[in-house]
């Protein structure tokens, strides 16, 4: 599990890797109310927490500082986070650790994801991991060995994975899907002119080039991916990237508020009204996305089950 309380993880921290400068383009903006969000209270969130620490599991939910902890914990319910907590990567709007020379990658955790999720009583898992630029295939078969056990111990849950990009490579995607995930997430984040400032080693196109593999190579699957708002980018850059996603035959799409981790992490820019997360959520729906989440607090795998349903 990650360090961070799971009372804290919303507070602002110190940069997580030495030698990071901190931002000199000012600070964020107040927060608006409607990003007030559900405070973590005992129950089913503490039972959670214990069986993931139990089972030395982490997920996206604490790793991440994920502004949903207390509402999906409460429900029992999270996102897996796997090949370890530290990514090789350090992209400035992730709150997940970084290092260029993780652990080696735990060959045991999918047997322990599975057990967690079959006493969680799940019947839609989401699996999401760190980038492993490190691992020749940039950690896929770790993705395999858990959509395959979870298949196996429960033939009719369905597992949805948010991968890394693979650095492009065909081989990893297409083992991922063989493994027989039913959704498959691929995040673009921004909008393309911010990548490189934003996304550590991503690239716009590759990350719509594997999207669109992805639905070649699986027609069945459900295509996913998500923007955050806040970033620097404006309202038609957003519709761009908007179009160029249903252009790469995503399916699925997720639209929320950018919330700033760290003073090392990028400044918010701006907090986006609900009225133009409704704006856009119409605006997608009529280029023909079969399901769409956007709001100030949707995060990529926020009511994720909803989108095998449209």
């Amino acid at each position: 599990m990650s360090s961070s309380s799971p009372l804290t993880i919303l507070q602002d921290a110190a940069p997580q890797e030495s030698g990071k400068s901190l931002p000199v383009d000012g600070s964020s903006p107040p927060r608006p109310p409607w990003l007030r969000v559900k405070a973590i209270g005992a129950g089913k969130s503490t039972h959670l927490q214990k069986l993931l620490e139990e089972r030395r599991l982490h997920t996206v939910c604490s790793s991440a500082a994920c502004p949903n902890l207390g509402e999906c914990w409460g429900n029992g319910t999270a996102t897996f986070m796997i090949l370890g907590n530290e990514c090789t990567r350090a992209c400035r709007f992730c709150d997940v650790k970084t290092n260029t020379r993780p652990k080696p990658v735990d060959l045991d955790e999918p047997k322990r994801l599975v057990e967690a999720a079959m006493l969680m009583n799940l019947k839609h898992v989401v699996i999401t991991s760190v980038t492993r630029d490190d691992v020749a295939d940039g950690g896929a078969q770790q993705f395999v060995r858990c959509i395959e056990g979870l298949k196996e111990a429960n033939p009719d849950i369905t597992v949805e994975v948010l991968t890394p990009d693979f650095l492009g490579q065909k081989a990893p995607l297409h083992a991922v899907l063989d493994a027989g995930c039913d959704v498959f997430n691929h995040n673009l984040e921004t909008v393309e002119r911010l990548q490189r400032t934003i996304r550590s080693g991503a690239k716009y196109d590759r990350s719509l080039d594997v999207l669109k593999e992805a639905k070649r190579y699986r027609p069945d699957v459900v295509t996913k991916s998500g923007l955050m708002l806040g970033l620097g980018e404006d309202d038609d850059e957003l519709r761009q990237a908007i179009r160029d996603l249903r252009a790469h035959d995503v399916d699925s799409l997720t639209l929320g508020q950018y919330l700033r981790p760290s003073p090392w992490h990028h400044e918010v820019v701006r907090y986006a009204h609900p009225d133009l997360f409704a704006e856009l959520k119409d605006f997608a729906d009529d280029l023909g996305f079969s399901h769409v989440e956007s709001g100030p607090l949707v995060r990529s795998s926020y009511h994720a089950e909803e989108g095998l349903k449209a």
